[in-house]
Order: structure tokens, then sequence, then C-alpha cells
């Protein structure tokens, strides 16, 4: 299992598509992939699960992996959300 803290950094990430492109990203790799924000651990392949966590620019968050590709896994979404705007 992999674990990493990060920062948000995605432009309008309160609209749906930057959303739905973790999502799509973590469901690239067979890992289990999920976020966790405080008391929530959320399925990071879920779209309403994603849609529930509410986060925002510059709110530190962690990301969790587990399986046979759990590091690329734990990279690419990371990759995304902290993308230089």
């Amino acid at each position: 299992m992999v674990q990493k803290k990060f920062t948000v950094s995605i432009p309008k990430f309160d609209e749906a598509r930057p959303v739905a492109e973790i999502v799509q990203t973590a469901s690239r790799y067979s890992s289990a992939v999920y976020f966790i924000s405080g008391s929530k651990k959320i399925n990071a392949k879920s779209i309403m699960g994603m849609m529930s966590l509410g986060l925002c620019n510059n709110e530190e968050i962690e990301v969790e992996a587990s399986g046979d590709d759990e590091e690329d896994a734990v990279d690419a979404i990371i990759g995304y959300m902290t993308a230089s705007v």
C-alpha cells in the first residue's frame, strides 16, 4: 500500500470535468485507489463519491492505493491534481 499527502492545485476544481478526469485516471489502474480527507475515505473510481468529497484548491488531501500498480496510480493522480496553472 502507498499513501501520499499533497495539496490540490487544479483550476476550476468545483466543476465536474476535473472530477471526471480524476476518476478516469484512477480507473486506468488495477489498484484500489482512495482519497482520504478528514474522516472521509472515498473510492477514487466513483464519480458520485468524488463529487461528494467536495475538494477545494489549496486543500491538503491524502491518496492511497493498494495493488500491483499502486505507485504508478498514486503518481498519476498527484501529477494531475498538482499541475501548474
